[in-house]
């Protein structure tokens, strides 16, 4: 019995030893897991105070929670109404004001602050974007370059026709004056010229094609940064959408988009006058921006965004009538504000993915493509997260180290005292 209990004595270290370990490494888990979850916390409450959660609907609500389970087919994000190729609308009550006939393929109205689809039609369907993409052109590259940086024009981006703003090979721009061209007259040079500054045109087009799968707009192939015909280039109402609601959410964005006249220097005492194309922002009650586009493929596209009574609403357009876009939108636009408050919604605009929301950060161009600096942000509080959860669980893997040095010199010291 002795014996035993002798031996049971000089097991206790190792056993005390083991329990110890087992308890650190698992509260070292358990608080590593509460700092990687506290780090994507922060795009859900971004995305939480964007899309309104506290008043989210149904739709909302089993769109995030499938997302979250098993990938949709393409054509059902947001909502398997938006997979229809036909008109898709709840009226609220019989005798309901109707939507109206716009002569357009596809379309789609929702209201900004709550996601909410108000009514589509064929929201998946792809079609060519024309100038419509240079909204995500925008949105791609104003977080990464400096408003106050020069860009290097090269001779790729000086040879695009037609909608140039003129810009010379060799000669450098400002980086605010190139989205000004790009939004207010839709420069097709300047569109060029900005993809370049992230360090080869390659380079941004794959920027641009990330950000489209960061806001899951998957129906986006960009192939071209001002929306020129590219072979399998394309993209959806619903996804113009998203990225609309994007950009409207960027101040830098508004700010450029809805400037009536500029001035663009071609060069030293030589400007030309900018005089915006998007008259929505002039003729209509609340409009406050919007993109069009045009190629003899894709007819009319555009993008229209009014805001009326603290109501915001979002109208895509592709393949329209020409010279009808703005007027479809128009009508569109009354309808949508006339039904916000009572119409059940066929679908929702799907939040950005939580896990790219934190790779936002500025990248590095080339020194022959951009003078001055690229903006500096130091990452939003998604990344601040993120760095804290590594600390905290660098400083848990070093306790659990030292305490395991401490234990096995306590059980050494069990075994010889004298030592």
């Amino acid at each position: 019995m002795e014996s035993s209990a002798g031996s049971k004595d000089r097991m206790q270290p190792s056993t005390r030893s083991r329990t110890l370990v087992v308890a650190a490494v698992i509260t070292s888990a358990a608080t590593a897991g509460m700092a990687a979850t506290t780090s994507g916390a922060a795009p859900i409450r971004a995305s939480a105070a964007l899309t309104g959660t506290r008043h989210q609907p149904a739709a909302y609500r089993t769109a995030r929670t499938v997302s979250h389970q098993a990938p949709l087919p393409k054509n059902e994000v947001g909502g398997p109404l938006l997979a229809s190729r036909g008109i898709v609308v709840h009226y609220p009550r019989p005798g309901a004001r109707r939507l109206p006939k716009v002569p357009a393929s596809a379309y789609v109205i929702a209201d900004a602050s709550t996601g909410t689809v108000l009514a589509a039609k064929d929201a998946h369907g792809l079609y060519p974007p024309a100038s419509t993409l240079k909204v995500l052109t925008a949105i791609t590259m104003l977080p990464r370059l400096s408003p106050d940086a020069t860009v290097l024009a090269t001779k790729r981006a000086a040879s695009v026709e037609p909608n140039i703003v003129g810009l010379l090979p060799g000669h450098r721009y400002k980086v605010s004056d190139l989205f000004r061209a790009l939004l207010i007259i839709s420069a097709n040079d300047a569109a060029v010229t900005l993809v370049q500054a992230s360090g080869s045109f390659s380079k941004g087009m794959a920027l641009m094609n990330a950000e489209a799968h960061h806001l899951q707009a998957y129906d986006v192939v960009a192939k071209q940064p001002n929306g020129l015909p590219a072979p399998g280039q394309v993209v959806s109402a619903y996804d113009l959408a998203l990225i609309a609601r994007q950009a409207l959410a960027m101040p830098a964005f508004m700010k450029y988009d809805s400037t009536l006249t500029a001035r663009f220097p071609i060069k030293r005492h030589k400007q030309v006058t900018l005089l915006n194309q998007d008259y929505l922002l002039t003729k209509f009650r609340g409009g406050i921006g919007g993109k069009i586009g045009w190629t003899e493929k894709s007819e009319a596209t555009y993008i229209g965004l009014a805001r009326r009574h603290g109501v915001t609403l979002i109208v895509t357009i592709l393949h329209a009538t020409p010279l009808t876009e703005i007027t479809s939108a128009e009508r569109l636009l009354n309808w949508g504000f006339a039904n916000a408050g009572s119409v059940r919604p066929v679908g929702v605009l799907v939040p950005p993915l939580m896990a790219a929301a934190a790779a936002a950060r500025p990248i590095s161009g080339s020194p022959a493509a951009v003078g001055g600096s690229l903006a500096g942000a130091s990452g939003g509080p998604a990344r601040k997260s993120i760095t804290l959860a590594a600390a905290i669980a660098a400083g848990l893997c070093a306790a659990v180290v030292a305490g395991l040095a401490w234990l096995r010199r306590r059980m050494l010291h069990s075994r010889n005292p004298a030592s």
